[in-house]
């Protein structure tokens, strides 16, 4: 799981938004998917070990206890629900999430899952993405009971929708052991060659279920997530073939969704450049303001 990425991928995040402008200002509804970068609970209610739900987790959270967020304090879709005016969204699995709160969206996203099914075996029971979309169909028809099916359409069509995926293929899947079975089935290029045009199956998919304004995340500098240092890195150095993965996948994600884009005749799907803006971060503090970190 890559929850090393959370505070660096806001900014840029809430910068796209502003971006997106009247799409933003419209949405009416805010739903989720992906992994542990943008769960917001769905793993608490899961027999998983892929969970957030103790110290230190939520150290920096308003109630200051764990929440099922892979993060000291709020996420990414906490802060995007800031930005649009709305209350964050509840975790799908959560029992609070019946009637008018349906209105307000719905977070699918469960920690460990990737672009592939095999990815995050390991966890043994998180939402895969596939779920993740039966989940939101099984949504619609929960709130087509209660606004009927055209306005349920409507809802849906305007709401803006976040998709963080693909880290994990990387560091939960071709590389979480030597001589994993992808590595041994696939180079790594033709890997990122195969995960992308995955990747575009299940964007088509989350099209034809209504999603028409989506925030599509690459990955961040994945060999300088602080567990790949721990393990790879003598002097500080990030580890060099997770860095190679990233390079080749976030332009390759990017060129997809142009494509895709071109295809469907709209710009429905707005690549979010992650990896630039953890770099930036790291590189121009100052621009980001002070901040204070536990240690």
């Amino acid at each position: 799981m890559e929850n090393s990425f959370t505070l660096v991928t806001i900014f840029g995040l809430l910068f796209t938004l502003g971006n997106v402008g009247p799409q933003a200002e419209a949405a009416r509804a805010f739903f989720v998917f992906g992994d542990s970068l943008v769960d917001n609970g769905n793993n608490n209610y899961l027999a998983t070990t892929a969970r957030a739900d103790a110290y230190p987790y939520g150290i920096d959270y308003p109630t200051h206890r764990a929440t099922g967020r892979f993060s000291n304090g709020l996420n990414i879709p906490d802060l995007i629900s800031e930005q649009i005016g709305s209350e964050p969204t509840l975790p799908y699995l959560s029992p609070e999430l019946n009637g008018q709160r349906l209105l307000i969206g719905a977070n699918f996203a469960s920690a460990g899952i990737g672009i592939l099914n095999d990815t995050g075996v390991q966890f043994v029971n998180i939402i895969r993405i596939g779920e993740q979309l039966q989940y939101f169909r099984q949504y619609q028809q929960r709130v087509s009971a209660l606004i009927g099916p055209e306005q349920t359409q409507r809802l849906v069509n305007e709401a803006l929708v976040l998709m963080t995926l693909g880290g994990n293929d990387f560091v939960n899947n071709y590389y979480l052991v030597p001589f994993s079975a992808r590595s041994r089935q696939f180079a790594l290029p033709d890997y990122v060659v195969y995960i992308i045009s995955e990747y575009r199956k299940i964007l088509l998919r989350l099209y034809e279920l209504g999603a028409r304004r989506v925030l599509v995340t690459g990955t961040g500098p994945l060999g300088c997530v602080p567990a790949e240092l721990a393990q790879h890195s003598r002097a500080g150095e990030c580890a060099v073939e997770l860095q190679r993965a990233s390079a080749l996948f976030n332009p390759q994600l990017a060129e997809m969704l142009s494509g895709l884009n071109a295809e469907l005749g709209s710009d429905i799907f707005v690549a979010v450049n992650t990896n630039e803006m953890h770099m930036d971060w790291i590189n121009n503090p100052q621009q980001f303001g002070t901040f204070s970190f536990h240690i």
